[in-house]
């Protein structure tokens, strides 16, 4: 153990781990980045897999992000954002609304993904407060759904792992069984599926509608349920009983945006507008805290008038609408137009899971291999046959992780499911060497 480890542990309390786990395995201490390598204080370098929690679009310390960071810095770092603005963040906006779903009109800035989804609640709370609909009080999800970590954004998630024993502190939601091609209760393979199991959806609005007040969802790939990617024909059939039954789609896109399922935003692969939109993440390139909620015309309109009418949305963060943070965010959706990025990725995508299907035929324990845009991921069973998981205490994900350290590869396993999101600089020799250690 070095001195930076040994510092580590002993000031540092680090996010989403058993601590105890670190007298075996010190924090790896990093010093520096270039592209899709990271590099650690002494000298060794790994492929960064999983784009550092899903949020690094373009790479490590990339020189257009850079240059924007340097050019901002030296005007103005951050202002108040109630009654000031700045140039970036308005530039920000009308190039999100520009590239989002058409019924999006109006950005609000918060600073991470559950403030984020925090922000779409109450929005949509209030919203039907303020219209009338003051029977609408709840919301609705699906089993197996992450939305954050905060209060309100566990109170929609469904991972006990996250949630279990705050549910004491939690709002009441109401869930649906979500979706699960591998394991499909329907009989359907993905070829052929139409979404059968939004029957339990279905079911939970029409016997609800007049309570709910917005359903949010992980649109086409839940991430930390395993990233169980399921049917664009579920969103198609979500919009429109939302849409008889004046319900808000909050669409969480913090993971999936920005490219992540192959199209800008996962909506667009069912060509659905979501009413509130949660981006986070990749809106950085993986480089500042930022996020923002995009609203339709008709949510921001509820909340317009004069104080007198107590409308107002009553809610900030400290750094929202932060300039650099906002100045990266323009500089990487340049790169998007100028350098094709969308296109460029479709091929690479396609490699990864070529080369994972070829050599997952005749391992026994993989029992799932499914893909969307840059996102290939690995499930590992016990039994190929009946599709039985290994026990949980096994922590076989766990292990793989650290055995793919050893071989200079940054993984983190969601359970035993091993996935793939490299940033989309990735070329195709460092995609075929990273795939040679499955």
């Amino acid at each position: 153990m070095n001195q930076y480890q040994e510092k580590d542990l002993k000031y540092i309390w680090h996010p989403c781990a058993q601590m105890k786990d670190y007298e075996d395995l010190p924090p790896i201490v990093i010093e520096k980045g270039d592209g899709i390598y990271i590099y650690d204080v002494e000298g060794n370098k790994y492929i960064d897999c999983i784009s550092s929690w899903w949020a690094n679009l373009f790479g490590h310390s990339n020189k257009r992000i850079n240059k924007a960071i340097w050019n901002q810095v030296n005007n103005i770092e951050h202002v108040i954002f109630a009654n000031f603005s700045n140039k970036p963040a308005i530039e920000l906006a009308e190039k999100l609304i520009k590239i989002s779903p058409e019924r999006l009109k109006k950005v609000y800035f918060a600073d991470n993904g559950s403030s984020a989804v925090e922000t779409a609640l109450k929005m949509s709370f209030q919203y039907h407060q303020q219209n009338g609909n003051t029977s609408k009080t709840r919301f609705a999800s699906i089993t197996n759904a992450y939305h954050g970590e905060t209060l309100g954004a566990l109170s929609v998630g469904d991972l006990d792992l996250y949630s279990k024993i705050y549910n004491p502190l939690l709002l009441n939601t109401l869930r649906a069984e979500g979706p699960d091609c591998y394991r499909c209760s329907y009989g359907k393979c993905r070829e052929n599926c139409h979404a059968e199991c939004f029957e339990s959806m279905e079911n939970l609005i029409l016997k609800h509608h007049k309570e709910i007040c917005g359903i949010i969802i992980e649109p086409m790939v839940q991430g930390a349920a395993g990233m169980k990617i399921y049917s664009h024909f579920y969103l198609k059939k979500l919009r429109k009983i939302c849409d008889d039954y004046n319900i808000h789609i909050i669409a969480d896109e913090i993971a999936m945006g920005f490219g992540r399922t192959g199209k800008m935003f996962a909506c667009n692969h069912a060509n659905i507008s979501p009413d509130l939109m949660c981006l986070s993440k990749g809106i950085s390139a993986g480089y500042m805290p930022l996020s923002a909620v995009l609203a339709t015309e008709d949510i921001y309109n509820a909340f317009y008038g004069d104080y007198t009418e107590l409308k107002a949305f009553i809610h900030s963060h400290t750094y929202a609408g932060n300039a650099m943070a906002c100045a990266i965010a323009c500089e990487s959706l340049k790169i998007f137009e100028e350098e094709k990025v969308l296109e460029k990725n479709k091929e690479k995508g396609k490699l990864i899971k070529e080369k994972v299907l070829e050599k997952s035929k005749n391992n026994p324990y993989i029992g799932d291999v499914r893909s969307i845009g840059m996102i290939t991921a690995i499930e590992i069973v016990q039994n190929k046959e009946t599709k039985e998981n290994f026990p949980w205490e096994q922590r076989v994900g766990y292990e793989i992780y650290k055995i793919a350290l050893k071989k200079g590869l940054l993984l983190r396993p969601i359970g035993n499911v091993l996935y793939f999101i490299p940033p989309y600089i990735i070329e195709e020799i460092a995609q075929l060497n990273f795939l040679n250690y499955i």
